[in-house]
């Protein structure tokens, strides 16, 4: 992985799948100048929601358009997680078929993780495969889910248990869509910063401690240093274990397996956002490591301070039982042998993966946590 700042560009170094993640201000303007080189054919199709569409379509069909590429109809799907599913999967791809896209052309997905998502697995699955390019627009997506390869769907036995590892040929990070994106999406992306400094950067963690607030609160500065630390710290460990056959990658799963059954258990239904459910996700499993004696109190004290000061959620906004928890953990992508897998920690910055957890010692703490 190398970074340059000169040029705002993090490069995910996977031999013949490297690729690009470019950061900084007007770059959905631009992307008539990035993509281009990128592609095989001039013919591309883009993946929005209803909410991104009104903000940001017209601007990239036109940059696109003035660079001689040839966009097809938008396919538009509603916003929300409820869309990562197989029917709107379908859709992508018959309408992607009905406009004769082949296996030199390029879907980009415009959005959310959630459009990220579901337009990079129809991409992977497409003909076996097409382009696919990113053009992440929530702080959420530009840290985490843009980057890395992992594509799907939810299903009703959980969230992210169909899909695909499925690099893009650009990730396009314009920190100017920052300034239209709601608070409390803001606050979503900020867990998944602070994920990447409580696996393994403390210092990071300080800085956040110093600085979150500004970020929160509009800082274009401290956006863009978090954005390029995240960016930077997950190329590293994607670049470690792409595929996550290491231990090495699922250390990025800090606070999914708690916030996943969250996730779940709400429907999908607006109540709890993807960061929402991990940040309090990696709460509790800085509490359960207390639990276990593997974490000093005054790290989870020290999280759930800075998860105070920033506001962001420290519970579900509303009830769960230890009982359907541990019933939509036990359905977790991590699990070997029927055994819950959790990313535990020794304290802030010292993430590990935890194989073969006591049921009977993580049913005594979801009691007390729930009831």
């Amino acid at each position: 992985m190398t970074l340059s700042t000169s040029k705002n560009i993090v490069r995910v170094n996977l031999g013949a799948r490297a690729y690009d993640i470019v950061i900084g201000q007007g770059l959905l303007a631009q992307a008539g100048e990035h993509v281009p080189p990128l592609l095989s054919s001039k013919k591309l199709c883009i993946v929005t929601d209803e909410t991104v569409a009104k903000l940001y379509l017209v601007k990239l069909m036109h940059t696109l358009e003035a660079a001689g590429l040839t966009p097809c109809p938008p396919i538009i799907l509603p916003p929300g997680e409820q869309t990562k599913n197989f029917q709107q999967l379908q859709s992508i791809i018959e309408k992607s078929l009905s406009y004769k896209l082949n296996r030199n052309s390029t879907l980009i997905a415009l959005g959310g993780g959630v459009i990220g998502d579901i337009a990079g697995f129809a991409a992977a699955i497409l003909m076996r495969g097409i382009g696919f390019v990113q053009i992440p627009t929530t702080l959420l997506s530009q840290v985490d889910s843009s980057v890395g390869g992992k594509t799907g769907i939810n299903t009703a036995a959980g969230k992210n248990l169909a899909g695909a590892f499925y690099h893009p040929k650009v990730v396009l990070i314009d920190t100017d869509v920052l300034k239209t994106l709601p608070v409390r999406e803001l606050k979503a992306g900020y867990a998944e910063i602070a994920k990447y400094a409580l696996i393994n950067d403390p210092a990071f963690f300080n800085w956040l401690e110093q600085n979150g607030r500004a970020l929160l609160e509009g800082d274009a500065a401290a956006q863009k240093y978090a954005i390029y630390a995240s960016c930077r710290a997950k190329a590293a460990i994607v670049e470690e274990d792409e595929n996550e056959q290491k231990d090495i990658r699922a250390l990025l799963n800090l606070g999914h397996t708690f916030g996943h059954a969250l996730e779940a258990l709400g429907g999908y239904d607006g109540r709890l956002l993807h960061g929402e459910a991990v940040g309090i996700g990696a709460l509790l499993a800085h509490e359960f490591s207390l639990q276990l004696g593997l974490c000093p109190a005054h790290d989870v004290e020290r999280l759930r301070l800075h998860l105070l000061k920033t506001g962001l959620m420290m519970e579900p906004p509303f009830k769960v039982t230890a009982h359907d928890m541990l019933a939509r953990m036990h359905g977790d992508k991590k699990n070997t042998d029927g055994q819950i897998t959790l990313i535990l920690t020794k304290g802030i910055g010292q993430a590990f993966v935890a194989r073969h957890i006591s049921e009977v010692e993580l049913r005594a703490f979801l009691q007390r946590k729930f009831g």
